[in-house]
Order: structure tokens, then C-alpha cells, then sequence
């Protein structure tokens, strides 16, 4: 056979296994999302800190900011929600495969570079709690709770995808990279969050 079209074949059939892995898994987190208004408040919130962080009058940006509160506590309770369910997934379907590369079922036969998604949203439903709970000024603060946010939403794409993927989607959406995320992240978020994706092996439980 020709190698060109044994590569073509090759790549075929590897996308193909690719799509196999990860639509179960893009349907598994839709259905439990899908349950809450955590995008449209994502949104909501980003849309209602850039206006106050650009508005010049400081009385009408202290409203704009006492406008947030209702959708950051709503956001916080429905993803805290979103959090509890996921944890009912049971432990063959939560692993993500920590390495930089798009490999299909790597979570069933390296399970040991492997992390569990449950306990990677509950840090995350933490340090948004954490951020929104902060006493820091309006700009800083907003800033923290949308670095919490964006990297919860990498965690999401991570999970349904890749590393590669999630970080490439982060620094389309927002224009951020991924190491600027984990930079603007509170401290005790990140020190929680890198323990549980490192890339050295670590053993999971159920």
C-alpha cells in the first residue's frame, strides 16, 4: 500500500477513535450543566465587570458593581449544585488524562497520569467561593473571580477534550493563557488545583 495513503488512513481512523472517546464524554458533562444557568451568569458577569472596570464616573461604576452581586451568588449556588451532582459520576467516567496530547482511553490504561474531574470542580467551586468572598477592591476581586471562572471552564473543555484543546479554547474565548489563568488564580486555588492535575503519577480512589 502506498504510504501516503496508509498516513491517510491512519489519521482517519485516529480521529475517528478520538470522536468515539470524547462524545460520550462532551453528552456526560452537557447533561449535567445543562441543568444550570452557569454560562449565561459566566457571561453575564464578564459583560457587567468590563463595564464597570471601563466606566469613568465612579458613582455609576459602584452601581454597576452592586449590580453584580445577585448574579454572583447565583452562579456560585448553581455551580456548588452543578459540583454536588457530578460527584454521583462514578470513577471510570471522571478521569482526564493529565499529558499535553489528545490520547483516547489513555484513562483505562494509565490511570496513574490520570486525575479525577469531581475533585478538580470541587476546587473550583472553592476558590470561586473564595474569590467572590474576598474583601480585596471591586477591580481585583472581579479579576480574581474571573480567573477562577476561566479556569473552571478550562477544566470543562479539558475533561470533554485535551489539554492542548482547553488552553487553546481559553486563549480564543478570552485572550488569556492558560499559565496567566493559573497566575491571577487565589493561592490556595492554585496550590489545591496543581496537586491534583500534576503531571507526576499519583494513585486515585473511588
Amino acid at each position: 500500500m502506498d504510504i501516503t495513503v496508509l498516513a491517510v488512513l491512519l489519521v482517519i481512523a485516529g480521529l475517528a477513535l478520538k470522536q468515539r472517546y470524547q462524545a460520550p464524554r462532551v453528552l456526560l458533562l452537557a447533561q449535567h450543566l445543562g441543568q444550570f444557568n452557569i454560562e449565561p451568569l459566566m457571561m453575564q458577569l464578564h459583560q457587567g465587570y468590563f463595564r464597570a472596570l471601563d466606566e469613568q464616573d465612579p458613582e455609576r461604576a459602584s452601581q454597576i458593581w452592586a449590580l453584580q452581586t445577585s448574579a454572583e451568588q447565583s452562579l456560585l449556588q448553581q455551580f456548588q449544585a452543578f459540583t454536588k451532582s457530578f460527584e454521583g459520576v462514578y470513577l471510570a467516567r471522571t478521569q482526564v488524562f493529565k499529558l499535553a496530547v489528545a490520547l483516547p482511553y489513555a484513562d483505562r490504561f494509565l490511570p496513574t497520569l490520570c486525575f479525577d474531574a469531581r475533585l478538580v470542580f470541587a476546587v473550583h467551586a472553592q476558590g470561586i467561593a473564595r474569590a467572590i468572598e474576598s474583601t480585596q477592591s471591586s477591580g481585583p476581586r472581579a479579576r480574581t473571580i474571573l480567573a477562577e471562572l476561566y479556569l473552571m471552564q478550562h477544566s470543562c473543555h479539558w475533561f470533554c477534550r485535551s489539554l492542548p484543546t482547553a488552553s487553546a479554547r481559553l486563549l480564543s474565548r478570552h485572550q488569556t493563557s492558560y499559565e496567566q489563568v493559573l497566575q491571577a488564580i487565589t493561592p490556595q486555588t492554585r496550590r489545591d488545583y496543581l496537586a491534583l492535575v500534576s503531571r507526576k503519577p499519583s494513585h486515585t480512589s473511588g
